[in-house]
């Protein structure tokens, strides 16, 4: 899951809320913080959270709606309450995606 050599994209939802470099981030939290360190499933839950005026990425894994890992990432990006407050990727098998949680089929 989440090999850097697949076809990545970003939902029309999450460009037009988050930019462009943000979305980036994500994709290198995945490929150089989580890809070989932790068993990825197919879809990635990450939360945004304000530190000090930046914007920190928290991977949260669970099993069973119970929080099994958290796995914080600070960032240089400026945090803005306009933000998101959770952004996923979900890799297909072919291709992935970073969407919002109300993109999502049976939201």
């Amino acid at each position: 899951m989440f090999e850097s050599d697949h076809a990545r994209y970003a939902s029309y939802g999450t460009v037009a809320v988050l930019p462009g470099e943000m979305i980036d981030a994500v994709w290198e939290i995945i490929d150089h913080d989580l890809q070989g360190l932790f068993p990825l499933e197919n879809l990635l839950t990450f939360k945004l959270h304000d530190n000090q005026g930046q914007t920190t990425y928290e991977y949260v894994q669970t099993d069973d709606d119970k929080v099994t890992l958290r796995a914080a990432f600070d960032t240089q990006y400026a945090y803005s309450d306009s933000l998101p407050e959770t952004v996923l990727a979900y890799d297909d098998g072919d291709s992935q995606i970073i969407l919002l949680p109300s993109e999502t089929a049976g939201r």
